[in-house]
């Protein structure tokens, strides 16, 4: 039926997306997407895919950088356009070496921002959420 959403056995189903909060110095590593909105590095999960190999896969695909993944940060639905509901989670991660950081072909831009500049962007509030949660804990230590 048009306009039905999927459904498993009754219960709604969802793609769920693996994001990771990459910061380098003070300013947290974002991508542009198709739809001209920053997002974090990331991807869909795969089919049998955990959570913490897929979202060092997408990073080094997304940026060329390898990442240890670190504690999970946020986790919240996304409702992309009124059309498709994705489950977001995200991980703060630590990047090995930046300097080789250059983005795929997948988006349109890759930035460096500083918290303050946030506000500013068009992007999802919890991504921002996240982004604010790993900045807390890494200067916790």
């Amino acid at each position: 039926m048009p306009g039905t959403k999927p459904r498993d056995g009754g219960a709604p189903r969802f793609a769920v997306s693996i994001k990771g909060v990459v910061f380098v110095g003070d300013r947290v590593v974002l991508l542009k997407n198709e739809r001209d909105e920053w997002e974090l590095p990331g991807g869909k999960l795969e089919p049998g895919e955990d959570p913490i190999p897929c979202l060092a896969r997408e990073i080094a695909e997304e940026l060329s950088i390898t990442v240890e993944v670190g504690a999970i940060l946020d986790c919240w639905r996304y409702d992309i356009r009124n059309k498709v509901e994705v489950v977001v989670v995200s991980y703060g991660c630590h990047a090995g070496s930046a300097e080789s950081l250059k983005p795929s072909n997948e988006h349109k831009a890759l930035g460096l921002f500083t918290l303050q500049e946030l506000g500013d962007l068009k992007m999802p509030d919890g991504y921002r959420r996240a982004i604010r949660r790993w900045q807390e804990l890494r200067t916790a230590h």
